[in-house]
């Protein structure tokens, strides 16, 4: 018997023409071998016409490929079989009009999002690469610009006197144009609105109860700059409960999932989503875990175990994963699972579940508290008492706002934003009200011309 069928092999008992699509298949995946005159379990059952079937198969394969394969005449137990190999072609090739490439044991026609994947491939080209003929520089934000600048100074990866070029210039100099175009890239990363040229270029945040009830949603957009600050901001804030410990009288939060893990997995998501693909990344946060679910799909042979295995940088989307290199907001290519693990582990968390499967990529963080912060149901009485006598129940956000303010009393909401990270806009005014029903701070004077009183 020979070996079974597997992802570069296939058998079939005799020859029909429809099985040209199966060589098409191989052609465009890795190349495979084609067996004729064997059955499924490996057996052979031989070919009565293998004299004709010789001459016929590889003037079928030109004329209906476009292309040359070897085929051999093979004998076992008196049984004549034929092997066709088939070698990879680095351009795309079609059965009829329609596009077929082999996955695993199956032959699989590749239509939508799947087929645009397949043909940027075979161009060398990526999907975040493509240029956007109606996208214009002057829709693009200042204010990403400025602080991508911030960024990408604090990190060093890039030139000061690259930093201060124009925004047409900073463009340049992180690849974002394709001749006179704008990149897909520059949308998602610099557009307040990517959406205009890329749909469903967004998220999705969900609460669940038990049962699958959904308790309440958000939908987060802007481009990922954006994004990725609003949803750190969301999740810490709203779909996460931090369990307040004390030492001594310092106050510590500590939230069920670690800071860092959750903003590499994000940024892991935006990055790598395949964004021909129409639905938005998807958390759904339920009492005892977070799923991120990014509609990716992984590289041709790789599998989850690949990813958390040592590899080479394979970025889904280049263009945006240079851009986020550039700015410091990811440490090197390739290893985003592996600081998610490193951040979980360093914290005394346990490690995340990935996986992937039809409906894209998974990361599963299970609820969990170390150790520090599980005497929270024993000494819950004595915290609230603590917390009411000293009048403070801040969060982190709320403190480091007190801090800048102690230094930058007429600091605007703008520039309180721009200064301290991953608080919006819209999280520092949320912040500045509660401090202010607190009792801790009051404003003085007019917008323009006031300042904020700490009230010790």
């Amino acid at each position: 018997m020979m070996n079974t069928e597997s992802q570069n092999i296939e058998f079939k008992e005799s020859w029909r023409d429809d099985y040209l699509k199966w060589i098409c298949g191989f052609v465009n995946a890795q190349g495979g071998v084609l067996y004729i005159g064997i059955k499924d379990d490996g057996e052979v059952c031989g070919v009565h016409d293998a004299k004709k079937l010789m001459e016929d198969i590889p003037n079928k394969v030109r004329d209906m490929l476009g292309i040359l394969v070897d085929v051999n005449l093979k004998e076992k137990d008196d049984k004549q079989y034929i092997e066709i190999i088939t070698e990879a072609y680095p351009y795309p090739i079609s059965f009829r009009g329609k596009y077929y490439q082999r996955s695993g044991a199956t032959n699989q026609e590749l239509k939508g999002a799947a087929l645009d994947r397949f043909m940027l491939r075979k161009q060398g080209k990526t999907w975040d690469g493509v240029p956007v003929p109606y996208l214009k520089e002057e829709e693009l934000d200042n204010a990403t610009f400025d602080l991508f600048r911030k960024y990408a100074k604090r990190s060093g990866r890039m030139e000061e006197v690259d930093l201060m070029d124009d925004n047409h210039g900073l463009l340049e100099k992180l690849r974002l144009y394709e001749g006179n175009y704008l990149k897909r890239a520059a949308a998602l990363l610099f557009h307040p609105d990517p959406e205009r040229y890329v749909t469903g270029a967004f998220v999705k945040a969900g609460f669940f109860r038990e049962g699958m009830d959904l308790v309440y949603q958000d939908e987060v957009h802007g481009n990922l700059f954006q994004q990725i600050a609003k949803l750190m901001d969301l999740l810490c804030t709203k779909y996460m409960k931090a369990v307040i410990t004390y030492e001594g009288i310092q106050r510590i939060e500590t939230l069920p999932i670690p800071r860092e893990a959750l903003r590499e997995a994000l940024l892991n998501a935006c990055i790598n989503k395949d964004y021909a693909e129409p639905s938005p990344i998807q958390i759904r946060v339920y009492e005892n875990k977070m799923e991120i679910v990014n509609g990716g799909v992984l590289p041709d042979g790789w599998t989850v175990e690949t990813l958390l295995s040592s590899h080479r940088s394979f970025p889904y989307n280049p263009d945006i994963a240079n851009a986020f290199f550039r700015s410091g907001e990811i440490e090197a290519w390739g290893r985003g699972i592996e600081r998610i693990i490193t951040a979980c582990k360093n914290d005394g968390f346990s490690t995340p579940e990935f996986r992937c499967d039809a409906s894209g990529i998974w990361t599963i963080f299970k609820f969990e508290y170390p150790e520090r912060a599980t005497t929270q149901k024993t000494t819950q009485k004595t915290t609230q008492k603590t917390t009411q006598k000293i009048g403070l129940n801040l969060t982190e956000q709320q403190r480091t706002i007190l801090s800048f303010l102690k230094e930058y009393p007429g600091a605007t909401r703008k520039e309180i934003s721009e200064n301290l990270l991953n608080i919006t806009e819209d999280g520092v005014k949320y912040n500045l009200s509660r401090l202010q029903e607190l009792g801790l701070l009051k404003r003085v004077g007019g917008r323009k011309q006031g300042y904020w009183q700490i009230l010790e």
